[in-house]
Order: structure tokens, then C-alpha cells, then sequence
């Protein structure tokens, strides 16, 4: 497995992965997938990057930032998505792993994930790379007719902003 820059090329295989978690249902609230550039302008230009097997795209992750306000110019929303074939192959925990080293290089000091309980396997992960669960956003977002809930983590980098 490699993990690389996550390029414009790339999208065809970045848009079918969302789809497949758009599918599941618990894995964002979005009900379609954007074009390239409703992604690409939602997303930091920095810290976007996608694992590879074999040359095929098996998952990707990138920030977005939280807010326009200066103070929170070092806290970003973790996205993360592997294809379907390629779950328990610790992709996920690669990509995750590459991510938070990437984002602390760019100056991030806080990353923040909004996960539904339901995604217990992505909660998991956060988890197991030091993202503790710091509330319980009940009834955050409607999904269809469904009010859903989200649990919000956060990991503070030990190396970034600690001064």
C-alpha cells in the first residue's frame, strides 16, 4: 500500500468510494455525491491524500476547515473513506496515521471528527489514534425523514500549538 496526494485524476475513484459510504448510511449525512468542485471547494488544499493498492485508489481522507475565524485556523474536520474491498485492511488506520502527521505539519493543532454511533468502526479508529469523544451531538441533522445524532472527537496534537 502506498499513500500519496490525493490529485484532481483521482476523483472518479474519491467520488465511487463517498458513494459507497453514502450507501451505508452512516457514514455522512450528504445523500449524493458533489462534483469535483463542490469537493474540492469544501475541502483544505493541503492534507488530502489517498492510499493506493496495487496502483487503485482503496480509500482517501482530507480536512475542511471548521470555521473562517482566525483563531481556528489550526482546527480542521477529518474525512475519511475506504472502498468497501478494502475493509480491515488497516487502510483506514494508514491513512488516518498519514493524515494527522500531514495536518501537524501544515500547523494544525486540533482535528475534529463527527461520526454517527452507529459508525462504530470509525469510532474505533479515531479512538485507537488518540481522538477522544468530547460530546454527543444529539439530533444534529436530519438524514431523509430521520433526525440524526453524532458524537463529536477531537485530537490535539502533542507537537503543534502546545507553547
Amino acid at each position: 500500500m502506498d499513500i500519496r496526494p490525493l490529485l484532481k485524476q483521482d476523483w472518479p475513484s474519491v467520488a465511487e468510494i463517498y458513494k459507497e459510504g453514502i450507501e451505508t448510511g452512516n457514514a455522512t449525512f450528504e445523500n449524493a455525491v458533489p462534483t469535483w468542485d463542490q469537493w474540492d471547494s469544501g475541502h483544505l488544499n493541503t492534507c488530502r491524500i489517498v492510499a493506493t493498492v496495487n496502483g487503485e485508489v482503496s480509500g482517501w481522507a482530507a480536512l475542511s476547515k471548521v470555521s473562517g475565524r482566525c483563531v481556528y485556523a489550526g482546527v480542521a474536520e477529518v474525512s475519511i473513506y475506504v472502498a468497501a474491498r478494502y475493509a480491515g485492511h488497516k487502510i483506514g488506520t494508514r491513512l488516518l496515521e498519514e493524515l494527522i502527521a500531514e495536518s501537524e505539519s501544515h500547523g494544525f493543532w486540533t482535528l475534529q471528527a463527527g461520526i454517527f454511533p452507529e459508525n462504530t468502526a470509525s469510532l474505533r479508529l479515531h479512538e485507537k489514534l488518540g481522538f477522544r469523544v468530547v460530546g454527543y451531538r444529539e439530533k444534529i441533522g436530519k438524514m431523509n425523514t430521520l433526525w440524526r445524532d453524532t458524537v463529536l472527537l477531537e485530537r490535539r496534537s502533542k507537537k503543534i500549538g502546545i507553547g
